[in-house]
């Protein structure tokens, strides 16, 4: 098709690596908040929150990114919306369990004792000790959703050509797949470096932040 494939490849390195920190950071804000919600109020609250999180979780993430965007229409920005709306029970249980076993620490005792306000004490208090928690499962998240949202561009729901993604540029190769092999192999090596990087580096950061390690 008379494109450079590797200046495509780069280029399209910071759509991929943008849309999988975009759908991350923006999981990770709503879960927080939503979890911290949740775990520190319980309750009718907790129970209405855990059970629409166990709802969005009981569908497989693919199968559910796939008819959101079928539903919200096709375009890189709905898939990334869809993405999204997969990633973030991920992070409610696991801002709701960690504040479920911090709220109950003599510090934070210690803050409702002097008056201060609920929100003061997740934001100042239990945020900063789910760092560790959080930092690992944004790494690792980062990887899966670079995944779903290039399967999704490669069967014809995210990305579109000639946009230069690297799941748009897969299902472009597909007709040339047997006299130029390298149309698709090459945007397949690099998600599959991308995304084992980002693995690693979430491996990495859980055994460096674990404290049960040193």
């Amino acid at each position: 098709m008379g494109r450079d494939i590797f200046s495509r490849i780069l280029y399209g390195a910071r759509i991929s690596i943008t849309v999988g920190l975009s759908i991350v950071i923006i999981a990770a804000v709503i879960g927080v908040a939503i979890g911290s919600l949740s775990g520190w109020c319980g309750g009718r609250v907790d129970r209405i929150i855990m059970a629409l999180t166990d709802m969005i979780l009981s569908f497989p993430s693919m199968v559910l990114a796939l008819a959101l965007t079928a539903a919200l229409g096709v375009g890189l920005f709905n898939t990334m919306l869809a993405v999204c709306i997969v990633r973030i029970p991920l992070y409610v249980r696991l801002m709701r369990g960690q504040v479920l076993s911090l709220k109950e620490e003599p510090y934070v005792k210690a803050s409702k004792t002097f008056g201060a306000s609920p929100f003061w004490i997740v934001l100042h208090h239990i945020v900063p000790n789910c760092l560790s928690p959080l930092m690992v499962q944004m790494t690792l998240g980062i990887g899966d959703a670079i995944l779903i949202a290039s399967s999704m561009s490669f069967i014809g729901l995210g990305a579109q050509p000639p946009m230069p993604e690297w799941g748009a540029m897969i299902s472009t190769a597909r007709v040339y797949a047997i006299d130029q092999w390298w149309y698709a192999a090459f945007p397949g090596l690099f998600i599959l470096v991308t995304v084992m990087g980002f693995n690693l580096l979430g491996d990495g950061l859980r055994d460096i932040l674990d404290p049960r390690e040193h």
